[in-house]
């Protein structure tokens, strides 16, 4: 019978005072019981809207109807079949514009929790120790994936799946890509992703760490030299932007990308750390982002006082609604419709404050949302002696310009189609390398396009 409750089951959390200054996971995940209760809240639709939302496909419905009668390792089966990752989507994915957004439930009351569960359907699953990996027949042909970030990890994983040779290169010293180095430990704990990793290489994938493809090696001699049959590119976005504002080369002012990889994979808020970050006093983040809110959190558990500092108002706010949710729940100062205009600093070159103007909102953009506009008159000064810039990031242009005949777009991005095919035979790409920073779920859906189009390239030229 169907649990018509309005609102969903809570997620367990550990308390804002207590989070706030500590690295461990915030969300707790459900129990047995809140699980299988938030399960019978799903209505089973026939036409299933919420999988038009998964960018991986999963067939949402199915695998809930499974936890729904405690049959959790059965649930697990489902998702994998989709997902290479479903402990991290089930964690880090913008489920309320995606799945949950179809979910027919969330019409009149709150949708069903469908990313919680698929936590805890993961969650379930690495605890169990008595795990048979099947592995397929190995082919007669190899595939190089440059990249262990989420797009990386899952063409990497459908392949293998396939029975392909797959070689992944990481030119970090750890292999994740995005979710050991940009996702904290309190909102994604690396042992996750580590189990995912290992599940991985139980399938035969194998991984070499430090190695940097246009450095170490090209594309081109991956192909030519090493016999690689084919080659996709899942480096990321990790060129990061700034304001080009006065003051932006102070002593103080990161880019939220150096800042969260120092706190995430080299654990700078340890004593002994061996790369510290500045134990700042007053923290601005400019941005609004899921990364904005990474690194306010940080900051916040390193013991400063934090400004979200964002042009827009906080109904604009990219990050997700949870995100938003515990920052303001941790202390969190969000400074909404506040636009820098210049970072001011001390005679010896330190960040003493920002410069601020109030912005008010005007007709919508290219990209929907209400274009900021300047108020007249309205400069005033928030001190600080730390700013982290978290306004995006770009394609790191190495690999473009040691591979020949690759085209990319004016801004970095790499040009493919719609399977991932670029413009080098044999080579694909997709996630961020492609579209520019965006998600985990988007990205892992590129991977899995693109681990598709290189199995039916390599069947037609090698076959």
């Amino acid at each position: 019978m169907a649990n018509m409750n309005p609102k969903r089951n809570e997620m367990p959390t550990l308390s804002p005072e207590y989070r706030a200054t500590v690295f461990e996971e915030v969300a707790l995940g459900y129990t047995r019981e809140q699980a299988i209760d938030e399960a019978k809240r799903c209505l089973n639709c026939k036409h299933k809207p919420c999988v038009s939302g998964c960018p991986v496909g999963i067939d949402i419905p199915a695998f809930i109807e499974k936890v729904a009668a405690g049959e959790f390792e059965a649930a697990y089966k489902i998702i994998a079949l989709s997902s290479a990752l479903p402990a991290v989507c089930g964690r880090v994915c913008p489920q309320e514009t995606q799945c949950e957004q179809k979910c027919v439930r969330g019409i009149k009351n709150e949708s069903v929790a469908i990313g919680r569960l698929e936590r805890f359907v993961a969650d379930y699953h690495n605890t169990l120790n008595n795990i048979e990996v099947m592995r397929p027949e190995i082919l007669p042909y190899k595939v190089a994936v440059i990249g262990s970030g989420p797009s990386g990890l899952t063409c990497a994983g459908e392949l293998a799946k396939m029975g392909y040779q797959v070689t992944v290169f990481e030119a970090l010293h750890v292999a994740g890509g995005v979710l050991v180095y940009g996702i904290p430990e309190f909102r994604l704990p690396k042992k996750i992703v580590q189990k995912e990793i290992e599940g991985l290489k139980s399938l035969g994938v194998k991984i070499e760490t430090n190695t940097v493809i246009g450095k170490t090696f090209s594309v081109d001699e991956l192909m030519n030299e090493y016999g690689f049959d084919a080659v996709f590119i899942g480096s990321g976005a990790g060129l990061p932007k700034f304001m080009n504002i006065p003051g932006e080369n102070l002593k103080g002012v990161y880019s939220a990308n150096e800042f969260l990889t120092r706190i995430n994979l080299m654990k700078a808020y340890l004593p002994d750390s061996d790369t510290p970050v500045q134990k700042a006093k007053r923290v601005a983040v400019v941005g609004g982002g899921n990364v904005a809110m990474d690194a306010a959190r940080c900051a916040k558990r390193l013991g400063a006082e934090v400004y979200i500092v964002y042009r827009r108002g906080m109904e604009e706010l990219p990050a997700r609604h949870e995100e938003i949710e515990h920052a303001i729940e941790e202390g969190i100062i969000f400074k909404t419709l506040t636009n820098p205009t210049e970072i001011l600093g001390t005679d010896d070159g330190f960040v003493k404050g920002i410069k601020c103007v109030e912005m008010t909102l005007g007709e919508p953009d290219n990209s929907g949302r209400r274009r900021p506009i300047v108020k007249e008159n309205s400069e005033f000064e928030i001190e600080v002696d730390c700013v982290l810039m978290a306004l995006g990031t770009s394609p790191n242009p190495l690999i473009k310009s040691t591979t020949n005949g690759l085209e990319t777009e004016k801004w970095g991005g790499i040009i493919a189609d719609q399977n991932g095919q670029t413009s080098k035979k044999g080579v694909f790409a997709g996630g961020d390398a492609v579209t520019g920073a965006a998600t985990v779920i988007l990205a892992m859906g590129a991977g899995k396009t693109a681990a598709k189009a290189i199995d039916e390239y390599i069947k037609s030229e090698k076959s």
